[in-house]
């Protein structure tokens, strides 16, 4: 091999070199610059109008090291319930708490007409709280829980179908028919999915987590939303999905808000790649609660909050192969640990043939908000 023939090749190897090199630059600069906008401030937030009424302090989120759980406040809002350029009800609200010492995550769905304290608001249905802003939403459902949460991301119905859609849409087995038309959107939200496997873009996905018009309502639909939320993190956990991160971010960056920062959010991936599901849980359980009606509005209490902040403990602390106890009449722990991949509607806790107490053979009067 000639002395030219060498040069020629280190340089075409130099030049391979340089060109990766800059690639693997552009994406995670790209990466960084979308993260970097998902924290909204100023008219670009979702909350400008209320940030000088929102008087809970919550300190700030601390210096993440790796090795204390972190509780992330997930809400998804429906922007047709915002009034006087407010802020709507949470339409759905879950907390991930990932723990980056055991390398597990857990998620926690809470039904949005629990009746509970809103800090400086009295009581009230939890998914009023973030209408007062982010703070009194993180510090409810805290103090629902017996936990610290330290972030928050909202969303609402087109941040949801763009992040599916971007991502390719999932896979997914659909329990039962689910059929449901809503004249008074102008069918723009109608929900028509057939029982079977079926490849879910974003406005099906959307349908999916949306459908609550069956026996158990609210109920088995937090368990729906547990499931596709799931399905959807694996996706995102994918080869494919990873190399069309700057693309994904971009496209549903206008419709996140969170105060999680970018170095933040840089470990929490790192650590919930690695990590494994743990569990999922509807908030309260079912021996938990009660159906009662105050000031005219039907609404679910808990039973015991002390209760409830322990079973909280007990599930977190479970290993994903270990299942909890079952609970007994006192509503001490329930559900296991893992999370089998069966259709929602087949969980105990979705299909148990005692009714709830106070409850009615119907529960579409539970919530009032589509």
């Amino acid at each position: 091999m000639t002395r030219n023939t060498k040069r020629t090749i280190w340089t075409v190897l130099a030049v391979i070199a340089v060109a990766v090199i800059g690639v693997v630059i552009f994406y995670f600069t790209s990466i960084y610059n979308q993260l970097n906008q998902l924290q909204k401030t100023g008219e670009a937030s979702p909350f400008h109008n209320i940030e000088k009424i929102d008087k809970v302090v919550t300190p700030d989120p601390p210096k993440w090291e790796g090795t204390e759980p972190v509780n992330i406040l997930l809400m998804g809002v429906d922007s047709r319930d915002a009034q006087d350029e407010g802020v709507p009800r949470s339409d759905s609200m879950l907390v991930l708490s990932l723990d980056p010492v055991q390398k597990k995550y857990h998620l926690f769905s809470l039904l949005r007409d629990t009746y509970t304290s809103i800090p400086d608001h009295g009581r009230n249905r939890i998914n009023t709280a973030i209408t007062h802003g982010p703070n009194t939403a993180m510090k409810a459902a805290g103090d629902l829980l017996g936990i610290q949460i330290q972030y928050y991301v909202y969303t609402d119905f087109q941040g949801f179908i763009k992040l599916v859609d971007a991502i390719g849409g999932v896979d997914f087995e659909v329990e039962k028919d689910m059929k449901y038309i809503s004249k008074a959107d102008k069918h723009l939200y109608d929900i028509d999915l057939k029982q079977g496997m079926q490849h879910l873009d974003g406005n099906t996905a959307l349908q999916y987590v949306r459908f609550r018009h069956d026996k158990m309502s609210d109920f088995s639909r937090t368990s729906r939303q547990r499931e596709l939320l799931k399905a959807i993190a694996e996706k995102m956990q994918s080869t494919t999905s990873i190399a069309k991160l700057p693309s994904i971010l971009e496209q549903v960056n206008p419709f996140i808000d969170t105060n999680l920062s970018v170095n933040d959010m840089w470990k929490l991936a790192s650590v919930g790649y690695e990590s494994k599901f743990g569990g999922s849980e509807q908030i309260p359980p079912m021996n938990m609660l009660k159906e009662e009606r105050i000031n005219g509005a039907a609404v679910l209490t808990v039973g015991s909050e002390d209760k409830l902040k322990e079973y909280i403990q007990e599930f977190l602390n479970s290993t994903p192969e270990e299942e909890t106890p079952e609970q007994d009449d006192t509503g001490t722990g329930t559900g296991t640990g893992t999370d089998s991949k069966t259709s929602p509607a087949s969980s105990p806790r979705e299909s148990a043939s005692e009714p709830v107490s106070g409850s009615s053979s119907s529960r579409t009067s539970v919530s009032d908000v589509n």
